[in-house]
């Protein structure tokens, strides 16, 4: 059986990397048109190019997406970035438009192509449909259990891929096909420009009543209908691989780098540790551990193992948990003085206590006896954004190396 490939978010050159580096066997992007992601920072020309110069000598892939619902005006420049992005090199074109479907054959008819899940494939006879039609995967709806997805395994070619979100955000429409951001907002989540209303805070407002509002659930916080948990999949990697699906995807183009580098490390570890030895493989909780440690939403396991209820929403808040705070990332590190060259991205103290956390391996827990800033002088806090700052490790990192502490209502 090939190995299942891991599929990471990249918003932007930063996160490509650091996506690359812990792991992941792809990403996927947007650029600055046509992607549903119209608010990350996303990747220009130039940035393209060397991003997939990057993952690719790494021996690693990069997947654009034109995943919109185009308009007939998004037609005109559509031909155009595909013939663009096709000289770049890019491994596939995720797409959910036939129109979209029927230009890439034209310009770029070797380019690779992904279905979106925007797409809504729900069943065999629609990836049938598309296989035959030049698509080479599908990204299944989030909406199917394991069951469903391993009856479209069984009764589609092989040479069709399936792929599967299994970390990140969930919509509560149907795979992100939502009318409320447009209508309450103005902005359509189809064309990139999803407002989050189902984050918001809802009241009830009888008809005779202007003004009067009730909430709908008995709090004093309000209430919010519509807020699901985070889907996190990462203590049933066996049931997943075994429904034969070829990739798992991880949602979040508008995370962080910390974000991303971590939650990659922690689904390349389980995924790794699986297939080394199947028949003897027992999760490691150390690893849910892990991606607690980025911001996130109380977890659920989505629609797997049976469709979600009351208790995959949550109704008191649409804060994130967040326990840690990402305070560095190494650029440069000599290995004979012990000396890494940081560049801060959080407020940081001398004298306090950090985790260092390297692309592979486990974690390790140090103070931080001394800092320097770039013009070499002592210092004992560091709280200029993206300042440079020098600071002895006690083992050996790498570049892109993470700091990150627990967080302190104080700091």
């Amino acid at each position: 059986m090939k190995k299942v490939e891991l599929l990471a978010p990249a918003g932007n050159l930063e996160k490509l990397k650091m996506a690359v580096l812990y792991g992941a066997d792809a990403v996927y992007l947007g650029g600055e048109e046509f992607s549903l992601r119209a608010y990350a920072e996303n990747f220009t020309l130039d940035e393209l190019k060397a991003g997939v110069e990057f993952a690719h000598s790494k021996g690693k892939k990069v997947y654009v997406t034109i995943n919109i619902f185009p308009h007939n005006d998004d037609l005109k420049k559509i031909p155009e970035y595909i013939k663009e992005v096709a000289g770049i090199g890019v491994d596939a074109i995720i797409l959910s438009d036939p129109g979209i479907l029927s230009i890439v054959k034209e310009i770029a008819p070797d380019m690779e192509i992904h279905l979106s899940t925007q797409a809504n494939n729900t069943n065999f006879m629609s990836a049938r449909f598309w296989h035959n039609h030049g698509v080479k995967r599908i990204i299944l709806a989030r909406e199917l259990s394991l069951e469903e997805i391993r009856e479209i395994r069984e009764k589609t070619p092989d040479s069709l891929e399936l792929e599967v979100f299994v970390h990140g955000a969930m919509c509560i429409s149907y795979s992100g096909r939502c009318l409320l951001s447009n209508y309450m907002a103005g902005r359509d989540s189809n064309r990139g420009l999803c407002a989050h209303p189902c984050r918001w805070k809802y009241y009830l407002m009888e008809e005779k009543r202007p003004g009067e509002y009730y909430p709908v659930y008995e709090n004093e916080r309000g209430t919010f209908i519509f807020n699901s948990r985070d889907l996190c999949m990462i203590e049933h990697i066996p049931e997943l691989v075994e429904s034969g699906v070829s990739s798992f995807k991880i949602e979040g183009r508008m995370k962080s780098s910390f974000y991303v580098a971590t939650v990659v490390k922690a689904y390349r570890e389980a995924i790794d540790a699986y297939y080394e030895d199947k028949d003897n493989y027992k999760f490691d909780p150390r690893l849910l551990e892990e991606v607690c440690k980025v911001s996130h939403r109380e977890f659920t396991t989505g629609f797997f193992f049976n469709k979600p209820g009351p208790k995959d929403q949550i109704y008191a808040t649409s804060s994130y948990i967040r326990e840690y705070d990402f305070v560095g990332v190494v650029q440069k590190y000599d290995k004979a003085t012990k000396i890494a060259t940081v560049e801060q991205r959080n407020r940081m103290y001398k004298g306090e206590e950090i985790e260092v956390v390297n692309p592979k391996g486990n974690f390790f827990v140090q103070k931080i006896e001394w800092m320097k800033n770039a013009d070499g002088e002592d210092i004992d806090v560091a709280p200029h954004p993206q300042m440079t700052v020098y600071m002895p490790m006690k083992e050996d990192v790498e570049e892109f190396a993470m700091l990150r502490r627990k967080s302190s209502p104080n700091k």
